[in-house]
């Protein structure tokens, strides 16, 4: 796999995606590509349970089935979605399986140019697990929290929760409750055990381990949204990509489509296909009992519940962790989605 930091690339081996060809019309627009087209499709993705359609994917083979043997997929493993909006903006990717912040930084500082949410991925997942001594928000004054990155979808939950709680953060570690990026969220994990942070803001399955570990759930952010709802994962692809092949941006939904619909119909082989990828790519694999509990918090939904998405960017906004976003509306392109929906007799997703 080929990761990228900060816009370097550091290794890479590219995934050559082999299979029936597609010639499926897309419902985004854009000129059709033709069926002989070479094309490379550079797709990112976390080492999150948060992220386990893309994980299911490339694990069972349902990227090499949908893109065909036209199409060659290279793939990049990320630690943080803050990374994947560097590389995003640095031309190194083509499409990303995101968390909304980063996809809103993406699409704020290219000034709506660069990138089209395509689908939800998951939503929900997401917790803020403490030592147990620590049962009440006003005792994590002075203690200090852990995030993915900063201004990541975590770390701004973190931040808004606390605000609302009469806490104070700054983006340099200071204010009532000391916020302190670690990456990758495997460290987050281990600074817990060790007693380094009291506790943190962590996605799936790091919010599990650091229950194993000792902590227990102070708050699980679904609790925080109506109806328990959050968006957590998004598809996203650059507008340039979108335009210029709509036919293999159709087929990479079709893969994403069949992801979820796997793991809706199969939870315990899915759960073991996304483990296998991940220890694949981490060099380990997640205890049984931290990937069913991972599992159980989060609802994989092709929906990208464009709501949860705008609330996402007025907290951040609040934080000061992001300027006013004008038509953050214009970020979604659910047309080719909604298509393959329609075809398989599904509703529609998004306003």
């Amino acid at each position: 796999m080929r990761r990228l930091v900060a816009g370097v690339a550091i290794a890479g081996v590219a995934l050559l995606a082999a299979g029936c060809g597609s010639s499926a019309a897309s419902g985004g627009g854009g000129t059709s590509d033709a069926a002989a087209k070479k094309v490379v499709l550079r797709l990112g993705f976390l080492e999150n349970i948060t992220h386990a359609p893309a994980l299911i994917a490339v694990k069972d083979g349902f990227f090499t089935k949908n893109l065909g043997k036209n199409v060659t997929l290279k793939l990049y493993p990320f630690s943080t979605g803050t990374e994947e909006a560097t590389a995003l903006l640095a031309g190194q990717l083509d499409a990303a399986y995101v968390g909304p912040n980063p996809a809103i930084n993406t699409w704020q500082k290219s000034s709506g140019s660069l990138i089209k949410v395509i689908s939800g991925a998951a939503e929900g997942g997401a917790e803020l697990v403490v030592n147990k001594n620590i049962t009440s928000a006003s005792q994590l004054k002075g203690q200090k929290l852990a995030t993915p990155s900063l201004g990541n979808t975590q770390d701004v939950s973190l931040r808004y929760w606390l605000k609302t709680q009469g806490l104070t953060t700054t983006p340099t570690g200071g204010g009532d409750v000391p916020v302190t990026p670690v990456t990758p969220n495997s460290a987050a994990v281990l600074d817990f055990e060790s007693g380094q942070i009291a506790g943190g803001w962590e996605p799936a399955p790091y919010d599990a381990e650091m229950v194993a570990d000792g902590g227990h759930v102070l708050v699980n952010e679904a609790s925080l949204w109506p109806g328990g709802k959050f968006v957590t994962t998004l598809l996203v692809v650059t507008q340039q990509f979108l335009a210029a092949n709509p036919t293999v941006v159709s087929d990479l939904l079709k893969a994403q489509i069949e992801a979820n619909a796997y793991i809706a119909s199969d939870k315990s082989a899915a759960e073991t296909a996304a483990n296998a990828e991940l220890a694949s790519l981490t060099g380990k694999g997640l205890k049984s009992a931290v990937l069913a509990a991972s599992f159980d918090q989060v609802t994989f939904t092709n929906d990208p519940i464009e709501s949860s998405l705008l609330t996402d960017a007025s907290h951040a906004v609040s934080l000061g962790l992001l300027q006013p976003v004008s038509d953050l509306k214009g970020i979604f392109d659910l047309g080719p989605l909604n298509t393959l929906l329609k075809a398989d007799g599904k509703p529609a997703v998004g306003s």
